[in-house]
């Protein structure tokens, strides 16, 4: 009787472990559902983040470096700029004084000469001029009282010049001339004059403008 009672109790035994198994198998996961799991929480690959943002910066530092290669340059355009300058100064002083100067002595000796191309070529079409006796002419009326006179001169010259000038293309010359010599009548002179020319610089060559002559003596 103890042995039939000992089997029934190993035959339940048996029976509970086969179920206890059975209910294992059905809550643990398959071996086919690992790789499905194992797929979906696999995070994106990090090398290709870095590979992204490591071109992204490449090109701003080479566009911070783009600047400095004119850096170069910069010594011809400050030499332009010097030549562009010194192409644009007015001429200096001394040379106006000394160009002004010379016209005057050359256009007074044209007197003595009797000479018209002087004048001709100094003195601007548009000039407008008071004459010693106050009578007010242009430039035709200025060679028309060279060709006219009769006088022989031994002397004439500029005396006490002065150069004033107003900008770099106006200036004015204060200035004494004297005249010495014989009349057509052959009465000797020594005559003085006290003028004032207006000069202005056209197309690189100084005429004069405007003169103011007055008799100091003789």
């Amino acid at each position: 009787m103890k042995l039939i009672t000992s089997l029934f109790g190993i035959a339940g035994l048996s029976f509970v472990t086969l179920a206890l198994a059975q209910e294992e198998q059905t809550t643990s996961p398959t071996p086919e559902e690992k790789p499905s799991t194992t797929i979906q929480e696999t995070p994106a690959p990090a090398p290709e983040t870095t590979t992204a943002t490591t071109p992204s910066e490449q090109p701003a530092a080479q566009t911070k470096e783009k600047p400095r290669a004119p850096a170069a340059n910069q010594k011809p355009a400050a030499s332009a700029k010097v030549r562009s300058s010194a192409a644009g100064a007015p001429a200096k002083k001394g040379s106006v004084e000394a160009t002004l100067k010379d016209n005057e002595n050359r256009w007074e000796a044209s007197y003595a000469a009797h000479d018209t191309a002087v004048t001709q070529s100094l003195v601007a079409n548009d000039f407008t001029g008071v004459h010693w006796d106050g009578r007010v002419m242009g430039k035709s009326g200025v060679i028309s009282e060279i060709k006219k006179d009769k006088d022989t001169y031994k002397s004439a010259v500029n005396e006490k010049l002065a150069v004033h000038s107003y900008g770099s293309v106006v200036a004015v010359v204060v200035g004494t001339a004297r005249e010495k010599g014989t009349t057509k009548d052959g009465k000797p002179f020594d005559r003085t004059f006290r003028f004032t020319d207006t000069w202005v610089e056209r197309g690189g060559q100084w005429q004069c403008v405007a003169s103011q002559v007055m008799k100091t003596k003789g």
